[in-house]
């Protein structure tokens, strides 16, 4: 389509997709009015921004897609862009890490989890928390305040008995009949009333309860509910309150060339309890990266509050407010306070975000001079700003495997992580082993300008040789190379003390290694690398040795091929709770008869 002018566009709602010479998407946006829209991209006499210039100078088509709604519009291109990942689109890649506690008031005796994704089953959802320790943190608080049940109800009740935690008092044990249904519905109540900020309406009920029980003259569970009011009482002056009531998304920005660095508070029931930052490439203007960074983020299965506060208005706010309010089930506010206590909150999230932007400024420049450290001290023909590390793991030879992993700027980069099966190696020949996965790579992707600027493998010189005979028989150029030997212990025979080598680096063409100071930043960053890859490396060994073991043990059951081991494994999960399932269970998966079930029963319990 000619994009010199606008009249190609109809005066719709709709999706626009800008495209370069190839036809790579390089951006994907909505609009209200697309002849509106893309008329503000080609007059540059109405925008004038650098990065708007800078993106139109690269597209050579843009193609549209008409929608109904703004709200359709909306959801397509959040579809679009997390399809096609466009150059020029926020990426926000880590939505792996949110987590929320879960309470499910239907069940018998409720329970708190915690999980990752936040769906509408009718469960309770509490969070985000930065972390799944963050979490953690608050179920032990929560187990010490209202003795919730900590595991499943049923494995519980197999045991016969309550479990440790009924003895240090942090759990009802309702699953040995101890506590009732009633009271610990109750406690459970009283837990949803903490997550949610009401500690005035919990610490008043708690006060009836405990003079409704000082009159019945049980004072021993007055003097219960007396503690637990003091507990919550001493909780609660650690919180603190920021509104009065409510759950509230705060974001705040801030702008630093093409990154925006953008800061979210998180407030439930009047207080804060955490916040999370973000780094973002963004080249494009600020309403519309927040714009964009509110339908990649609330897109995930997060929690949605009842308001969310920003730092400036977007455009076109209605279809994201629809949005919201679809997905939480309720009318959901999004605004942008002006004055009062809110838009205080609003600058307190921006200074978070001004905040974050500095310390990775400093980490970024305090990086910049380990990394040229490590380019001085061994004598490396260029900054090692992306280094690779190799790492094989076996069992005398058996499910060999081994391990890329890529660090960029001192960070992990796990979009470039790799793990190999060993094919053409046997027997436990690691030198091999690393051959034949170094080649796959370079044979691979020599010509493909993704090569590292320093390649680490786990090891000494016999490692590097290996490193270095597949370099110079590729044809690999322009690559350093290094082996990093760990510590050895050194025991004298006359010294009842052992001590330690300290950690070498072997290069090429050196007989001697290098011994970096211990703990020296290079150093600690290298051993990083390598401890990075020989976890990477071994807890990929022991997943395909666990999926053999129990691939194994059931192939030893007649009837039970390997379409039913699969069957088996994807129904239960585990080999433990296949020998826990009654026949009937049994029976329940997918094409199984009564007599390899019946098989199956009586190999799991020694009757075969």
């Amino acid at each position: 389509m000619n994009i010199s002018t606008t009249e190609n566009f109809p005066a719709a709602c709709g999706v626009y997709i800008m495209k370069g010479v190839s036809g790579t998407i390089l951006y994907v946006g909505k609009a209200k009015n697309l002849r509106a829209r893309i008329g503000s991209y080609l007059a540059q006499s109405r925008d004038n921004r650098w990065h708007i210039r800078f993106l139109m100078a690269r597209v050579s088509d843009i193609e549209y897609i008409l929608t109904d709604t703004e709200k359709e519009a909306l959801i397509l291109e959040n579809t679009l862009i997390k399809k096609h990942r466009p150059r020029y689109n926020i990426n926000l890649r880590d939505d792996k890490t949110y987590f929320s506690l879960r309470m499910d008031m239907s069940e018998e005796f409720p329970r708190l989890t915690i999980i990752r994704k936040v769906t509408r089953d009718g469960a309770r959802y509490f969070g985000p928390y930065s972390s799944a320790s963050a979490a953690r943190d608050v179920l032990k608080q929560l187990y010490k305040l209202f003795r919730l049940r900590h595991y499943p109800l049923e494995t519980c009740r197999r045991r016969g008995r309550p479990c440790l935690f009924h003895q240090i008092n942090q759990c009802s044990a309702p699953c040995a009949g101890i506590i009732s249904r009633e009271d610990y519905a109750a406690l459970a109540h009283g837990a949803v009333l903490f997550l949610q900020g009401k500690n005035r309406d919990l610490v008043k009920v708690l006060r009836s309860r405990m003079a409704e029980a000082s009159t019945r003259e049980s004072y021993e569970e007055a003097a219960r509910f007396r503690d637990l009011i003091r507990s919550i009482e001493v909780t609660v002056e650690k919180q603190k309150m920021v509104a009065n009531g409510g759950d509230m998304d705060v974001l705040g920005f801030c702008r630093e060339g093409s990154a925006l660095q953008i800061s979210m508070l998180f407030v439930r029931g009047g207080s804060l309890i955490g916040n999370r930052n973000f780094t973002l490439s963004w080249e494009m203007g600020d309403e519309e990266g927040i714009a964009s960074f509110l339908g990649e983020y609330y897109n995930r299965d997060v929690y949605v509050p009842d308001e969310v506060l920003l730092p400036l208005a977007i455009g076109e706010p209605g279809a994201f407010v629809d949005l919201l309010s679809e997905k939480k089930g309720k009318k959901v506010a999004v605004t942008f306070p002006r004055r009062g206590r809110k838009r205080e909150m609003v600058h307190l999230a921006g200074r978070n975000a001004e905040t974050a932007a500095l310390e990775r400024r400093d980490a970024r420049e305090n990086m910049d001079a380990i990394l040229d450290e490590l380019r001085e001290r061994l004598h490396l023909s260029r900054t090692p700003r992306r280094i690779e590390c190799y790492d094989v793991s076996n069992i005398q030879g058996q499910l060999a495997v081994a391990s890329r992993i890529s660090f960029v700027d001192g960070r992990p980069d796990k979009g470039n992580y790799r793990h190999y099966r060993i094919k053409t190696v046997t027997g436990a020949d690691d030198y091999g082993m690393l051959q034949e996965v170094l080649s796959r790579r370079f044979r691979r992707d020599a010509g493909s300008g993704e090569l590292p600027d320093l390649i680490v493998v786990d090891g000494g010189q016999g490692q590097l040789a290996v490193l270095a005979k597949v370099l110079q028989g590729l044809g690999v150029h322009g690559v350093d190379a290094a082996a990093l030997a760990k510590s050895r212990v050194e025991e004298g025979m006359m010294s009842t003390e052992i001590s330690r080598s300290n950690e070498r680096v072997f290069l090429p063409g050196r007989k001697n290694p290098v011994v970096l100071r211990q703990n020296s930043a290079p150093l600690l960053l290298l051993a990083q690398i390598r401890d990075e890859a020989h976890r990477f490396a071994i807890t990929h060994h022991k997943k395909l040795r666990g999926k053999s073991t129990l691939r194994s043990s059931l192939a030893d059951i007649r009837g039970v091929g390997e379409k039913r081991q699969k069957q088996l494994l994807r129904h239960f999960g585990s080999l433990k709770k296949i020998g826990e399932a009654s026949i009937d269970e049994l029976l329940q998966v997918g094409g199984m008869d009564r007599s390899t079930a019946t098989a199956l029963w009586e190999y799991f319990h020694g009757k075969q």
